[in-house]
């Protein structure tokens, strides 16, 4: 079977490119905003927290649009988005503060990161409702 013959070929690329622009995103970001060391890393938790409220509002509108191309969604969501936010950065972040003792830093890191992503999840969720139900849902 050829390469052009299989659907999944598009969606494959479609992820590697998405992949490359987040990992080059989230790069540029840290760069340009780099986190102090001992403290809250702030570009990494605005990166997840921004991620979270993104796909969750995609999601919500590719529900509703199921005729979105596939490709396109594997894409953005886990190509784009899923390299973009990572939950290894987090975890890296957590261990090392961990290990040199800022206990208190990594708790509040910890604890920013999980309820402020599920609070701009549910947000994306709301958000990518009422723009769908205002733009007529399914197409």
């Amino acid at each position: 079977m050829s390469a052009a013959s299989n659907p999944g070929w598009r969606a494959w690329a479609a992820v590697a490119v998405g992949a490359l622009a987040g990992t080059e995103l989230r790069y540029g970001l840290g760069f340009l905003f780099p986190d102090a060391a001992g403290a809250i890393p702030w570009t990494t938790l605005s990166i997840n927290v921004c991620g979270s409220f993104i796909l969750a509002s995609l999601t919500t509108l590719w529900i509703a649009r199921p005729r979105t191309a596939f490709w396109l969604r594997a894409g953005i969501g886990p190509g784009l988005l899923g390299s973009f936010t990572t939950f290894s950065a987090v975890v890296f972040s957590v261990d090392q503060q961990a290990r040199s003792g800022q206990h208190v830093t990594w708790l509040i890191y910890l604890a920013l990161s999980l309820v402020l992503g599920l609070a701009a999840a549910a947000a994306g969720w709301k958000a990518g409702k009422a723009l769908s139900d205002r733009t007529g849902g399914a197409s």
